[in-house]
């Protein structure tokens, strides 16, 4: 009965453990990464789990060219009912160039992730 207990306590260990360290992921983005599009009205990441909206955030960059530096873009981000959802809504259209999307985002269980990708538009 004993060997029992120690087994069923370890597989516990086992499953929980996965879960426990588990990290979100950032599982699609649109526009995609390294993609070309028409002028978005709206970027949303997609990650693998839910996420704390207080702690959850993503800025815009224009990316540089020759005569203009770097240029952060007006925008609201905001996490979308489904809780895995981060939305990026700019401002104003975005004009032709290429653009970064860093994100910083906290998951429910508390782990802190952030990534950066590029996309232009036409």
């Amino acid at each position: 009965m004993r060997r029992l207990s120690v087994l069923t306590a370890a597989a516990a260990l086992v499953m929980f453990a996965g879960t426990a360290n588990a990290h979100p992921k950032l599982v699609s983005a649109s526009p995609a990464a390294n993609a070309t599009v028409a002028k978005p009205a709206r970027i949303e990441l997609h990650f693998s789990e839910k996420l704390m909206p207080a702690f959850s955030k993503a800025d815009l960059t224009m990316a540089a060219m020759p005569g203009m530096a770097a240029m952060k873009m007006a925008s609201a981000s905001a996490l979308s009912s489904d809780g895995r959802t981060l939305v990026i809504t700019p401002k104003s259209p975005l004009p032709s160039g290429r653009y970064s999307v860093a994100w910083n985002v906290v998951s429910t269980d508390t782990h802190k992730v952030a990534g950066t990708y590029v996309f232009a538009v036409k």
